[in-house]
């Protein structure tokens, strides 16, 4: 059996295009299904999933490690910038959801079988509005405090929210306090039972982070996630060190060697690796195994498309240290039409159980998929009061 050909299908989904990765073997009938989304470099990786075929048409599909050595080390420059390492992911996706159909397996069978009887998910509330960052009104903070009702209305016992606005590498208490008011509105609105995440998303230099954190210490997050940018390896560690509340990162971080050093430093109780951006489903085993030696705990990002939520649950059913599944479900209203998934929901309390489908379990419907061709992304621009550039 050898792969025939590395194909790719991009699907607009409002806040970013889809990419799909289709693997095709010699063999009637038998694909694999990876993804390889990466908002705002969409064309990039595609152009990098056609570099990458070049290496691996002609091989055996079922040499995944083999595969995913040669696509990271050959043509001299490593995988492990973002772009290259979402184009590898994607593949290295596709290529273990063959690996379990050939076998008639799902993938976490291949990784010896469950660790437990089920998977939680969670939700993403988002943030505030760009023109509301700064706005302190109760209005704003009793929104945030709906998000989350309406959360636990449909069965999360879980869920994340942008509730600290960007701010100058040094402010005063007003961006304190909205975050304040914010997560004190969602913990009213649902009680001490469900677990609240607060996302920076790498907004606050290291002391705003640690302001942050301790101001927010007294709501019982669950964790809290990339208070600083992430290079910032000492500086997140200091923070974690100041704090009781779990600090998490590593959404953005790519291969094995990142992880590494924000272990070693202590910087953080859990690690957040994006499977369609660290390397695949090959890397991701390293990196949790990893975590697993320093007692991290894991909890995949993912708010991209079905394939990475496939992947990212298949993940979670043979991992030890793997906690909870980030899922997105309400991004478009068409998901369904383009992807059969190959699991169910329990609506209470949003678990995951396993199935006996093969490979990852899913199958897209490539003439749905067409229908949303490639869009631009939406420009994203955050800038401080005084003009100067901001993080998104």
């Amino acid at each position: 059996m050898k792969i025939a050909a590395v194909q790719t299908l991009v699907c607009h989904a409002r806040m970013r295009n889809w990419v799909f990765v289709k693997v095709l073997t010699d063999q009637d009938g038998l694909w694999g299904w990876g993804e390889a989304t990466l908002e705002w470099c969409t064309r990039a990786v595609v152009g990098a999933i056609e570099d990458l075929a070049t290496l691996i048409v002609g091989q055996d599909p079922t040499r995944i490690e083999y595969l995913w050595q040669m696509m990271f080390r050959q043509h001299f420059w490593h995988g492990n910038d973002v772009v290259r390492g979402t184009a590898i992911s994607g593949i290295d996706l596709a290529l273990w959801d063959i690996l379990g159909k050939v076998h008639g397996v799902p993938c976490h069978k291949l990784w010896g079988g469950p660790v437990r009887d089920y998977v939680r998910t969670y939700c993403h509330l988002g943030g505030g509005r760009m023109e509301d960052f700064y706005e302190t009104s109760p209005a704003e903070a009793a929104r945030f405090g709906e998000l989350a009702a309406r959360a636990v209305a449909e069965g999360f016992t879980a869920f994340k929210a942008m509730a600290v606005p960007p701010t100058m590498p040094l402010e005063g208490l007003r961006p304190l306090r909205h975050a304040e008011n914010c997560v004190r509105a969602m913990r009213d609105a649902v009680g001490d039972e469900i677990d609240i995440m607060v996302d920076c998303h790498a907004r606050p230099s290291p002391r705003m982070g640690l302001l942050f954190a301790r101001a927010l210490e007294p709501f019982g997050l669950y964790w809290f996630e990339e208070p600083c940018w992430p290079e910032a390896v000492s500086g997140m560690a200091a923070i974690q060190q100041a704090v009781s509340t779990p600090i998490a990162t590593g959404e953005r971080l790519v291969g094995l060697h990142a992880f590494r050093g924000l272990l070693e430093a202590g910087a953080c109780s859990v690690i957040q690796p994006d499977i369609t951006h660290c390397g695949g489903l090959s890397e991701v085993r390293r990196i949790a195994a990893l975590a697993e030696l320093y007692r991290v705990a894991v909890a995949p990002h993912n708010p991209q498309g079905p394939v990475s939520t496939a992947a990212s649950l298949e993940l979670g059913l043979a991992v030890p240290a793997y906690v909870i599944c980030e899922t997105v479900h309400e991004d478009v209203p068409w998901r369904a039409d383009v992807v059969r998934e190959g699991y169910t929901v329990e609506q209470q309390g949003r678990i995951v159980r396993p199935d006996n489908r093969p490979g990852l379990g899913i199958e897209i419907n490539e003439a749905e998929v067409r229908k949303h061709p490639f869009q631009p992304e939406i420009v994203q621009r955050v800038f401080y009061p005084d003009g100067a550039v901001g993080d998104w």
